[in-house]
């Protein structure tokens, strides 16, 4: 994975979680919707945490405490106590290379994140405007490749999308009408005979 030097008063690139405390800690389901809030709402408070996920602001507060202390978010400047605001400290939470059971649980729970997201814009799709709805990419394909030219494929795919990278720090550079979309990158071994749909 390519890092890259941020700028000045923007998050690292990336996190990387190692240990298999920090994995469980992050393997929460309201721990990774908090850290994924911060990073494209961020910052924000408890208070304002609470709004967006429906849970308490001393459960909030709690999880916020826990993230910071594995390194995943940090307090921001301004506020006091609860009213103290948070940002995540990275755009990216790394993982790959840690090899334990916390890891591959935190594996189970993301990819039950990703369903759970990928099921509600199925089912709010129809509130979109039509372009989005058109625009928008569902579906999957079968490609023999070698483990070497999987990686190379991600590697391609990380640099298209870091083409669009200067837009999620800079909002002057968005152009009118960009919204906030979630790109999935999942690639893994088909068993034989599972055909693509």
């Amino acid at each position: 994975m390519c890092e890259l030097t941020p700028k000045a008063g923007t998050p690292n690139r990336s996190v990387h979680l190692a240990d298999p405390r920090a994995l469980r800690a992050y393997a929460h389901s309201t721990r990774m919707k908090l850290v994924g809030l911060l990073r494209v709402e961020g910052p924000f408070t408890a208070t304002r945490a609470a709004e967006l996920t429906g849970e308490s602001v001393a459960s909030c507060s709690y999880h916020l405490r826990m993230l910071a202390e594995y390194g995943l978010v940090e307090e921001a400047e301004g506020g006091q106590g609860r009213e103290k605001p948070w940002r995540a400290t990275a755009r990216y939470t790394v993982w790959q290379g840690a090899d334990s059971e916390a890891a591959e649980a935190l594996n189970t729970a993301m990819a039950q994140r990703y369903f759970e997201r990928m099921t509600q814009a199925v089912e709010t799709r129809q509130q979109l405007p039509r372009e989005w709805r058109e625009a928008e990419q569902f579906g999957d394909d079968v490609v023999y490749l070698t483990a070497a030219e999987l990686a190379e494929l991600g590697e391609q795919f990380s640099v298209l999308l870091e083409s669009y990278g200067e837009r999620f720090d800079d909002p002057s550079r968005r152009p009118e009408g960009a919204e906030p979309v979630t790109v999935l990158r999942i690639a893994f071994r088909n068993r034989r005979g599972e055909a693509a749909s």
